[in-house]
């Protein structure tokens, strides 16, 4: 472990122990720089035009504009939250879908991680081990520093950019951590949140609460601000349709009042701003049928519960039945519908699943403990939607995210500010797990070694020279044979250094 490192690790010890949740320092303080990470929720790349976007494109423009940066796999809200606030994979933080299965908590079902009961109850049954990687709240708070998250996404989303509430706070329209922030925030704002307020009135309520009580009042180091119109839009009516090119427009006016008011604030001396997303959209075509496929092979358990369980893609088979297990990947093999398959390693270093046809979960940083026995990623495709976009997967309902479609992992990742280059555009990889390195470099402190991130020095003013970077392509791929013919799985990687970063995989069968 480095020095520095070891020195941010007892910070955050030595605070944690003394003081647990860190106050907010209320008084008077010199101008200081901002840190400011915006999620916009479901923001595909191809959304961020001079004409539905003009902010975004002037900020693109102006900053740094990352043209090859990723989402984690799989591409759903609550894993890339996780990996946004740790810096880390899901093999390292154990948040392994928007829908979980804790069997100390529910042994027969799956649970959805959108709601802070669920992830309340998650952290009472694992000992407070909702995630299992250090944060970056909690690095600021051991280096007495702080960070407010606030979002208008799920509960879910919100609670864990920050599940500890370490070194800040965490406010959503459904809640106020700590609580006692909430009186003062209503009296500065002079108003409160009606209980029905549609999203793009929370978000709304959300931005009022930055610029008028976290900027002058809270004034922490850093502020994460989670917008979920875009996402809600685009799963209700689908990829591009006029609501979701409303909420798009609706979120670029609120960046854009965001930024206009720092730019002015006495109490900002700089802001670096990135904006990012948590993942792509694609289109659906309803294909995928997983429950039906898994019937056949459900069972029970002496104790009455299920012996298979299903949470989202992942499958998990309780009673440790290899046979069960390769039988319900056969049988993904050859149903359309299934894409990219995924079960443990076969082996150090390899690239193969131990079931013949599947990928490691090395390969995409999946091989934690929770981690179920299969994952797989719904097929995709580039077919264009009605509204002219590209990109559908098998899942059912209109619209989502979920898929190792490079529509899907493909992100939006948009840099400015003092600290940053000028009218950049960049293609070197970059991933959600390297904004909390990035934010912590930027506050010149170290990273916990949970870290899997890396900072993205060639988009800093002081960096190396973004030409001076290799990074590289890799392709994987292998075939199988089966009776109705061959049956070929792929993935592509982008590298640099030890960095890996998952482009797509797919799979052709006969």
């Amino acid at each position: 472990m480095t020095t520095v490192r070891l020195n941010c690790l007892l910070l955050f010890l030595v605070a944690s122990v003394v003081s647990g949740c860190q106050q907010f320092d209320q008084g008077p303080k010199e101008p200081s720089r901002t840190q400011l990470l915006i999620v916009v929720d479901g923001l595909r790349p191809d959304f961020v035009t001079a004409d539905f976007t003009p902010q975004l494109h002037r900020l693109a423009q102006r900053g740094v504009l990352f043209s090859n940066h990723h989402a984690v796999f799989p591409t759903v809200t609550r894993v890339n939250a996780a990996s946004i606030s740790t810096g880390a994979y899901p093999r390292t933080h154990g948040l392994m879908g928007n829908s979980v299965f804790m069997p100390k908590v529910d042994a027969s079902s799956a649970l959805s991680t959108g709601t802070k009961d669920v992830l309340d109850a998650i952290g009472h049954a694992t000992d407070g081990q909702i995630l299992t990687a250090t944060t970056l709240g909690e690095v600021l708070q051991g280096a007495g520093k702080s960070l407010v998250v606030l979002s208008s996404g799920t509960e879910g989303s919100g609670l864990l950019l920050n599940h500890t509430v370490a070194g800040g706070a965490v406010i959503h329209p459904g809640f106020t951590l700590p609580e006692s922030l909430r009186a003062s925030l209503d009296a500065t704002l002079g108003y409160s949140l009606p209980a029905n307020a549609s999203v793009a009135a929370q978000t709304r309520w959300l931005v009022d609460v930055y610029l008028q009580y976290v900027v002058e009042i809270l004034q922490p180091d850093v502020t994460i601000l989670w917008i979920g119109n875009l996402d809600d839009a685009s799963h209700a009516y689908g990829v591009g349709s006029p609501s979701a090119l409303e909420a798009l427009t609706t979120v670029d006016a609120e960046i854009a009042r965001i930024e206009t008011t720092l730019l002015t604030s006495e109490r900002v001396s700089g802001v670096n701003l990135l904006v990012a997303s948590d993942h792509g959209f694609s289109s659906h075509t309803g294909e995928l049928d997983l429950d039906s496929l898994l019937e056949p092979h459900r069972g029970t358990l002496e104790n009455g519960s299920p012996d298979v369980v299903r949470a989202g893609t992942a499958i998990y088979i309780r009673d440790s039945d290899l046979d069960k297990r390769d039988a319900i990947v056969n049988d993904l093999l050859t149903v359309a519908g299934h894409g990219a398959i995924f079960t443990p390693a076969r082996g150090q270093d390899t690239v193969e699943g131990i079931v013949p046809g599947t990928f490691s979960q090395t390969l995409i940083g999946w091989n934690h403990a929770r981690a179920a026995d299969i994952l797989i990623s719904p097929a995709w495709t580039s077919t264009i939607n009605e509204y002219g976009y590209a990109g559908t997967t098998s899942q059912k309902g209109i619209a989502g995210h979920g898929s190792a479609s490079p529509f899907d992992i493909h992100a939006v990742l948009i840099a400015a500010g003092p600290d940053f280059r000028e009218g950049l555009v960049l293609d070197t990889p970059t991933a959600n797990v390297d904004l909390a390195p990035t934010l912590l470099y930027l506050l010149a402190l170290g990273m916990p070694d949970s870290m899997e991130g890396r900072v993205i020095t060639e988009a800093l003013r002081e960096g190396p020279t973004p030409s001076s970077l290799q990074s590289e392509t890799r392709h994987h791929s292998f075939e199988l044979e089966l009776a109705s013919g061959s049956y070929v799985a792929s993935a592509q990687v982008s590298t640099l250094d030890e960095y890996v970063y998952l482009d797509h995989a797919e799979v052709q069968r006969p």
